[in-house]
């Protein structure tokens, strides 16, 4: 039996990040006693994956960045390349097992943050706090009490939805034999490859080096493809569109990411909460997840430390969603080109303002002179149909 003021459940992003936020309190701030719970070695585990954010000056994580760039580039359809700096912001690469490297030496210094390795089985209210039983790898029952509870594993099935796309992709870490990377610019979406009958695709290239990247291709559609349907495409994206010569495919990562305007409940007991994609930190829009939960994150230790009821806070505002919500119904209804709809934004708005509306940091008038941009007759009718579609569970990919 554990007993701690807090209690966290999964060690993905949110996991760690909380568990982080709570071992490196500011000097002088009240300590809080807390669980990590991580499922031990196996199926559970999230395979190692990378993400990708971008801030305005240094981060807690930098020392376990992969790369980090100033240089956003995108490739057009038919060609044209609009290219941008993003300053003051910067675009940053981090990878998963870096990351929790970087947390584990943190929780190691600590004396308030304890790790437990155990399959967590329930998770149940109780007076005054919750109760999590789970099981060792070795098969020995376990229990945690804690005041608060906060439940980061993936959701069994998604919410009930108007539109719910799914963002899938396949991305090879390649070295070359020829220096064909310019380590000074991402490729943020190349839209040169073959546009799937509904939805977009595109390429995506982070370098790390003159002769390594991270190449990958994505669609944003309602079902996943094969295996091989992947392979296929990239090694098309990689020998056809960026030329790389031969390369050696050092490891991949896979990975689908929902695009849904499904409302995410953010309590599921009244000491258990959600954080992290479970409690809806996925953009719809796009599927970034990294920085809205450092926000997320932020404001739950934040509230643990000061007494207050650690709530986990809406993500995104009220008003990101409602947007992307109608871009969302508008690329499923088929009513704009969705290679079109992103080429001409970043075409034709600034780099820097476009991340800063994906982080929800834009001021209304700058929303308002972004729309201008998108085809303005499919959104408003895209709008006007949301209020009466109903929600529906998703099938599934």
């Amino acid at each position: 039996m554990l007993d701690a003021e807090v209690a966290i459940v999964g060690a993905g992003a949110a996991g760690l990040s909380l568990a982080h936020r709570l071992a490196s309190p500011a000097s002088g701030a009240r300590s809080v006693t807390a669980v990590l719970v991580d499922a031990p070695p196996g199926p559970l585990r999230p395979p190692s994956r990378t993400w990708c954010f971008w801030e305005q000056g240094p981060g807690p994580y930098d020392e376990a960045l992969t790369a980090a760039w100033r240089q956003l580039r995108v490739h057009t359809p038919d060609g044209r390349v609009a290219a941008d700096d993003i300053t003051p912001l910067t675009y940053k690469m981090l990878r998963s097992d870096d990351f929790e490297r970087l947390v584990a030496r943190d929780l190691a210094r600590s004396d308030d943050v304890r790790r437990l390795e155990a399959t967590v089985e329930t998770v149940d209210g109780i007076a005054d706090g919750a109760e999590i039983r789970g099981r060792t790898r070795l098969g020995r029952p376990v229990t945690v009490r804690a005041r608060w509870v906060f439940d980061s594993r993936p959701l069994g099935s998604l919410p009930a939805a108007r539109t719910t796309l799914l963002q899938h992709f396949h991305g090879w870490f390649v070295r070359t034999d020829r220096p064909v990377f310019d380590p000074g610019t991402v490729e943020l979406m190349d839209f040169r490859v073959p546009q799937p009958p509904q939805g977009l695709a595109f390429g995506y290239v982070l370098p790390t080096g003159r002769h390594e990247a991270l190449v990958e291709y994505t669609e944003f559609s309602g079902a996943v493809l094969p295996r091989e349907a992947y392979d296929t495409a990239l090694r098309r994206y990689a020998e056809d569109v960026l030329r790389l010569g031969h390369f050696e495919v050092t490891s991949t990562e896979t990975g689908v990411i929902p695009m849904t305007d499904a409302r995410f409940a953010r309590r599921s007991a009244p000491s258990v909460f959600r954080i992290g994609a479970a409690g809806g930190a996925t953009r719809p829009s796009t599927g970034y997840t990294f920085s809205a939960v450092q926000r997320q994150t932020q404001a739950v230790a934040d509230a643990l430390r000061t007494g207050r009821n650690p709530m986990p806070p809406p993500a995104h505002s009220a008003r990101s969603r409602a947007m992307d919500a109608v871009m969302l119904r508008a690329l499923d209804s088929g009513r704009v080109d969705g290679a079109a709809f992103f080429a001409r934004l970043f075409s034709q708005v600034p780099m820097e303002r476009l991340l800063r509306f994906l982080d929800g940091t834009t001021r209304l008038h700058e929303d308002l002179s972004l729309g201008i941009h998108t085809p303005i007759l499919p959104m408003l009718r895209s709008a006007a149909e949301l209020s009466w579609l109903p929600r529906r569970p998703f099938p599934g990919p």
